[in-house]
């Protein structure tokens, strides 16, 4: 079972590099990060995690997006803060677009209907290619630089593609991305062909993409920036600390509960191990760490299931389906991770409809938030549990949406309104308006026809 445990006062391994390491989270090896490429635990093959010489403090962070929080990240604030804000690469300075910096949204419609104390929507879809990939990628390109590496990959249900592409290009490496053939939404395959990717197209689903990547990156021909890259995950912990600060800054208290999609768990891992982070570091109190609650499609749950049935590890399903194709996903790779983070922070798991994820998607859209199916599953999550009287009225909830509206445009396209046919006349669209039949063709006019 994995240990997760950060201690009060690090010791700090030979093998650190800048007071930086890897710690397999099962046997508690300690590794180098930059000597060699490896991303599971080379003694007994568990996930590795990031780990620092000391915890990062709110104090410590300052400029803006992803490099704001350098204090808690790989590589010297100083490095980092050359790029923020679109500067540019200096010399050992990250690949920033940039990202970060996300709204938090308020919706008073919504936090009606779900019936909490707050509502308030993180929307990682405002990121430079559309999804919170992109806090991953910035700081998982850096560690390419500095291992030498000159080509990445990655296996993708479409937003890490687009990611790795757009963030592969900046850096000048290749990149290649395999995708489960026809499973990809069209918007996703056009950002990473777009931005220069070699799109494999391989028979199977996901989790035989990834089985592919994995084999490449064994092999030495690719560095993989699958959220099994320990290092990918550090830059999207800092989801928590904007939505941390974001709150705090606007209800002077922390939320009770991030509730948020789940796919390969890389998420809901991060957010975890931001809070632990804090925690150590003093800033946030073990009494204010939000339950971290994951929502999953009904038709690729097998995190619920493991919460639900009280196993140690996931099931792998073999047969996923979902029209939340970000989440069509059957093995997490980071469930060793998020599981104990889920238990460890009070929360819990739920599954949840393809009809009640385009219900939320059109709900959101009608408040001005414009979501990929898989981002609505987080609110959708909600009001299932809403309604089975697990989460009370009284919390404060920040519900996480992971991509983009325009992401899936098809998807958009069928979960929205159809347009109606007007004659080419003025008076004739008033009175459509008005809800009165008009002469012509159109729907109108087969209306006519019909009665």
């Amino acid at each position: 079972m994995a240990d997760l445990e950060l201690p009060a006062a690090p010791s700090v391994p030979e093998c650190a590099e800048d007071g930086v390491w890897l710690a397999c989270i099962e046997c508690g090896a300690a590794h180098a990060p930059y000597e060699e490429i490896i991303y599971t635990c080379p003694d007994c093959e568990s996930l590795l995690e990031v780990r620092y010489d000391t915890y990062p403090t709110f104090e410590e962070f300052s400029g803006s997006g992803v490099w704001r929080y350098a204090a808690a990240l790989p590589f010297e604030a100083s490095e980092a803060r050359r790029a923020s804000n679109g500067g540019g690469e200096a010399a050992g300075a990250p690949f920033s677009l940039p990202e970060g910096d996300t709204p938090l949204h308020y919706v008073p419609r919504l936090e009606s209907d779900v019936g909490v104390r707050n509502l308030r929507i993180k929307h990682e879809g405002m990121n430079p290619t559309g999804s919170f990939k992109d806090r991953g990628m910035t700081v998982g390109v850096r560690v390419a630089q500095e291992l030498g590496v000159d080509r990445l990959a990655c296996a993708s249900t479409g937003n890490t593609s687009a990611a790795l592409a757009a963030y592969g290009g900046r850096a000048d490496l290749e990149t290649l991305v395999l995708l489960p053939a026809g499973k990809v939404a069209a918007g996703k395959v056009a950002q990473a062909a777009l931005h220069g990717a070699r799109i494999l197209e391989v028979d199977g689903n996901f989790d035989a993409c990834l089985d592919r990547v994995q084999d490449l990156a064994d092999r030495g021909e690719a560095y993989l920036l699958n959220s099994l890259n320990p290092f990918r995950l550090e830059g999207q912990k800092t989801i928590g600390l904007e939505i941390l600060e974001e709150f705090y800054a606007d209800e002077g208290r922390f939320p009770d509960r991030i509730v948020l999609p789940v796919g390969n768990a890389g998420n809901t891992a991060a957010l975890y191990k931001c809070f632990r982070e804090l925690v150590r570091g003093g800033d946030l109190a073990p009494g204010d760490v939000p339950k971290l609650t994951g929502v999953q499609a009904e038709g690729a749950a097998p995190m619920v299931e493991a919460i639900e049935e009280g196993l140690e590890e996931t099931r792998r399903w073999e047969d996923v389906e979902t029209r939340a194709t970000a989440i069509r996903i059957g093995n997490p790779v980071n469930a060793p991770k998020a599981l104990p983070g889920i238990r460890e922070t009070g929360g819990t798991a739920v599954a949840v409809s393809d009809e009640a994820i385009t219900r939320t998607q059109r709900d959101l859209a009608e408040e001005g938030i414009g979501v990929e199916p898989a981002s609505a599953a987080s609110v959708a999550g909600l009001r299932e549990l809403r309604d089975r009287g697990v989460v009370d009225d009284g919390e404060d909830v920040v519900c996480l949406t992971t991509g983009h509206l325009l992401k899936d445009p098809e998807a958009a396209a069928e979960a929205g309104s159809e347009p109606e046919s007007v004659p080419n006349d003025t008076d004739d669209i008033l009175a459509h308006l008005a809800g009165k039949r008009v002469s012509g063709g159109g729907l109108f006019g087969r209306l006519r026809r019909l009665f």
